[in-house]
């Protein structure tokens, strides 16, 4: 599992230009199953998306096609980690 933080780089004009973009991007990317929460943080510098995917490979692939990251709005840190306790609704991402 990872944590990706994305930090705005650019006015935010520039990012509304390709919110609409990114709002469809994300959401091809839950229908796949990828990611399974995101959202922006406060204040509004940037967002935070939590993906469940096999590989750091794999998911660099995947954020290569968010608009953001294509018109360069945003820079990319990416955190893995290994959940080992979970609450009972989320017992589907814990690994031993």
């Amino acid at each position: 599992m990872f944590v990706v933080s994305l930090t705005y780089i650019c006015e935010m004009s520039e990012v509304e230009k390709h919110l609409e973009a990114h709002i469809d991007y994300l959401e091809i990317e839950y229908k796949k199953g990828s990611f399974i929460a995101s959202g922006r943080k406060v204040p509004r510098i940037g967002g935070v998306i939590l993906a469940n995917v096999d590989s750091l490979e794999q998911l660099t692939q995947i954020l290569d096609e968010d608009p953001f990251k294509q018109h360069g709005l945003a820079e990319y840190e990416v955190t893995e980690f290994i959940p080992s306790k979970t609450s009972k609704e989320l017992d589907f991402l814990r690994q031993q």
